[in-house]
Order: C-alpha cells, then structure tokens, then sequence
C-alpha cells in the first residue's frame, strides 16, 4: 500500500473523524440540557435543518475550490512549478473572501423562503437560527481554501488538526452557552439552541487561527521551493481564472451530492407529508427529526472514512498520467481495498448497536433505532459513490463525474414521492439509497472498462468482512438472546464492551486471511486495538 495514502489517511482521518464524533458525542449533554423529549426533537429538527442550509451555501461559497486547488498545486508542485502554485494560492484566496461576503449576504435576505418549506413547526424560528449561520458563511469559503493549498502539498496534518480544533472550540462554546443560557438565566431552550448554532463561526474562527499559525511555520519550506521553482508560466490572470473555475464547478457539485439529497428531503418531505398525506406539522417534525436529522449525526462519520481515502487519493491520482494504466489500477485498487477494509466493519458494528446508540444520544425509541440502521446501510452505499466519483475527478474525468451524479439526483427526485408517499420517513432513505447505488455502478465501471481495474468479487478483504459480519450477526443475536440494555448507562457500557471484541475480532480475522498485510504491509497489533 503506498505509504503516501496511508498517512494521509491517517491525519485527514484523525481530524475529521474524530471531529465528527465530538460533534455526535455532546449531543448527550446538550440534549439533557434542552429538556424533555418533545424539546429535543423540536431542538434537532431546528437545528438540523438549518444546518442542511449553511452546507449547501458552504458548497455555493467555495464554490468546489479548495479541492480544484488541491488537484492543480499537485500538478505544478509535480512538475518543479512551485511559483504557479502560490500564484494560484494568492489570487483563489481574494476569489474566496469576496465569495464568503457574497454568499453571506444571500444567504441572510432568502432565509424567510428556505425556512417556510422546511419541515419544522416554527419558519420564524428556522429563519432566524438560519441568519445565525451567517458569519461563519462569510469566512469559511477563505478557510476552505487554506486547506485546499496544504492538500495540495499532500501536508494533510493542517487539513486534519484545523477540523478538530474547529470542531473542539465549537462545542465548548455550545455547551458552555447552552448552560448559561438555561440553567443560569432561564431562558427558553429555542434561544439554546440559537447560540449554539453561532457556535460554527466561533469554530471556523479558531480553525482560521490554527491553519495560519501552521501556514507561518512552512514558510521557510514554501520559500525554498519558490527559489528552485521553473519560471512562472500563468501571465493572463484571465486564464487563471478561467482554469480555476473550469476545474471548480465539477467539484462543488459533486461535492453538494450528499447534501443535495438530504435537501431534497427536508424542503420535499414536508410537502408529501402534510400536503398528500394530512399530517400534522408536529408529526412530521418527529417522523423529519427520526429519518434524518438524529441519524445524520451517526453517520456523518461513517462517510467521513470514505472521503478521508477518497481525497487523500486526489493528489497522487492526479500526478498520475492518464497512459499508465498500470499504475492507476493499482493506485484504484489500493484505494478501493483500504476503504472496504476500514468502512464495512464500521457499519457492521454500528448497525448492531443502532438501538443501542440512538438511545444513548437521543433517546430510547424502537422506531428512531431502526431508522438508523436504515441510514448505515444508505451511508455504506453513499460512502462508495463519494469514493467512486472522487476517483473519476482525480483522473479528469470530472465530466462523467458530474454525468452520473445527476443521473443519481434525477432517480432520488423522480422516486421521491412514491417513496415518501407509501413509505414516509423510510421512503426518504430508499429513494437516496437507490439514487446512490446507480452512481455507485456507473463509476466503477467507468473505472474497469477505462483503466481495466479488476474489483475481484472474493478476494481478501471481502472474504474477511464476510466472516467478520457473521460472527457479528452471532454475537448480536446470542448476546440479545439474555441481556438487552434499558439505560443509557447500561447502553453504554453494552456498546463499549461489544465494540472492543468486535474490533479484536476483525483484526485477528484480518491477520488470519492475510488483509492486513495485503493492504498496510505487515499484521495489525492486537495489543494497539485493544489499548485504543
């Protein structure tokens, strides 16, 4: 496995998933904080559904231009053009400032619109948490970009540490707000939930700090580069610009994908739910909080595995030239074996615990369980499209790219309704499933027919994580059998155990059939597993 995908897969992986747990993990403070259960469903549909918002204008704002940076640094950095690289950086830096204003400002006057077809009691309340969003609108864009440019260098600590920094100082502010907010003045737990929105631009802040404390430490490295640079070859700002967004515009709509499914969910669900099928506006909120909002929060780390090896690939992918086919098969299957090795068990674990850590964030429902297990299984699938597309890009085929995903979001939109209408919450998430797992056929076989790469059907990996999900299925069943956790203590306690035999489980498994070594050079440590 090249040493390169490892380590970048280590740092984008230590940041943003351990960031995204941080953000599932205080939800159980703040959610006992919020009140009663009826308070917190209201609170996270609220929330939730702003945030949809905020990531779709996120997208709109970087405009896919920290990831268009990444792919052309790591082309001229390959080719000794270190000083088109900071010309790049320099002149796309202004570009995502002004679009972060920009942005800001739309964002604020439309936010009456978008908050009347969300699926949530209050569109007075929805406006106002959505228009909170706003600073952090304005310099996110800039931030992005920032982390664009280390990418591209293949430096993927920064990217990594500046999402856990963002993430940590956002909580603390949350927490520490919400506290204040309920148990000190005694006010409303919707003005909680208010503050701790504004909680994203107090963490893009402190990212803002990290990246350029580490951007002040690598400059003595940019500068040497600079000096053995090859002439500067970009004269027309124009045709910069022009390269830039012509690389751009494939990535920021590839990278909407996700949260362009989830928006046709939230501004359509309400629609179908109250408008065909007469529900109350509560009822949807509830059934809205269940299907999406709650889960979401789960399985925003399970994707984060696959976007971790999908853009950790990028750069090396794009350095590659498009005739070594030899090369590219390997560096695809590489790719593709790291991220089955590392995604399946996950799902495998959590989907066996999926009534078990509802309860413990949320709250014990039977109902809010099974959805959850529902969404592992669409994210699985999600996880391979993100993985699949993000490959076609770096190997410039953004085009097709593009092509499929739209033919992904044509199928989520066309069988929305019948989905929705007979099936509800559960429609919601077979619509995004089906849409996903088209996308997911077309780009691997875009990669096999193009780059010949073959995606054997039992080979060590798969086999491993066949033997792995029916130990799992023994274990959950045999376990359940006798004990079923009724606490969140209990529930706790129940998963931490669980989640320990299964992870000494898989590595051993792995050991055995010889995955491991296949894919990171020699046999995991036991001992290393279990002290984690």
């Amino acid at each position: 496995m090249n040493k390169k995908i490892i380590s970048g897969a280590f740092w984008l992986s230590f940041g943003s998933i351990v960031s995204r747990i941080l953000g599932v993990v205080y939800l159980i403070p703040w959610l006992i904080m919020i009140g009663s259960a009826a308070n917190q469903t209201s609170a996270q549909a609220l929330f939730n559904s702003s945030y949809q918002i905020y990531a779709m204008f996120i997208s709109l704002g970087t405009a896919g231009f920290p990831s268009a940076v990444a792919r052309r640094v790591a082309m001229y950095n390959g080719e000794q053009k270190f000083l088109n690289s900071r010309k790049i950086a320099r002149t796309g830096f202004a570009v995502m400032v002004l679009s972060g204003v920009l942005c800001g400002i739309v964002m604020y006057v439309i936010a009456p619109i978008l908050a009347k077809s969300s699926p949530v009691v209050s569109a007075t309340a929805a406006t106002k948490s959505i228009r909170l969003l706003v600073p952090a609108i304005v310099i996110l864009p800039s931030m992005s970009f920032i982390r664009g440019w280390f990418q591209g260098n293949e430096d993927m600590q920064p990217y990594g540490m500046s999402q856990l920094w963002e993430q940590l100082l956002r909580i603390i502010f949350i927490l520490g707000s919400t506290y204040v907010i309920i148990y000190i003045l005694h006010l409303n737990f919707v003005i909680a939930v208010y503050s701790s929105i504004l909680g994203a631009f107090i963490g893009a802040i402190a990212s803002y700090l990290y990246l350029g404390n580490w951007f002040r430490k690598k400059m003595p490295e940019y500068s040497q580069r600079y000096r053995q640079s090859k002439p500067l070859d970009l004269t027309s700002i124009r045709k910069m610009f022009m390269m830039i967004i012509y690389e751009s515009v494939p990535f920021v709509f590839v990278g909407s994908g996700i949260t362009l499914t989830q928006l046709i969910d939230q501004f359509f669900f309400k629609q179908v739910m109250q408008g065909f099928l007469h529900n109350s506006a509560v009822y949807t909120q509830y059934i809205y909080t269940l299907f999406s909002a709650n889960p979401t929060k789960i399985t925003t780390v399970v994707l984060s595995l696959a976007l971790a090896v999908a853009e950790t690939s990028l750069p090396l992918l794009s350095k590659a030239r498009v005739s070594d086919q030899g090369n590219i098969s390997k560096l695809i299957s590489e790719n593709l074996n790291l991220l089955l090795f590392v995604l399946l068990p996950v799902i495998a674990i959590l989907g066996a615990l999926s009534a078990e850590i509802y309860g413990i964030f949320f709250n014990f429902d039977e109902l809010g369980g099974i959805y959850l297990l529902e969404n592992l299984i669409q994210a699985l699938i999600m996880g391979l499209a993100i993985n699949g597309l993000t490959l076609l890009q770096s190997l410039r085929y953004s085009k097709k790219a593009v092509q499929y995903l739209l033919i992904g979001l044509a199928i989520k939109l066309v069988i929305q309704f019948p989905c929705v209408y007979y099936f509800e919450g559960f429609g919601g998430i077979i619509a995004t499933a089906i849409a996903f797992l088209a996308v997911v056929i077309l780009c691997y076989s875009k990669l096999h027919w193009t780059f010949n790469v073959r995606f054997a059907i039992l080979d060590r990996t798969e086999f491993t994580n066949i033997l792995f999900f029916l130990f799992t299925i023994a274990m959950y069943f045999g376990v359940r059998s006798f004990y079923v956790p009724s606490t969140k203590l209990t529930a706790f306690i129940y998963c931490a155990v669980f989640s320990i035999i299964q992870a000494v489980v898989y590595v051993w498994i792995g050991n055995k059939m010889g995955a491991s070594r296949r894919i990171f050079g020699r046999d995991l440590s036991l001992a290393m597993v279990t002290h984690r």
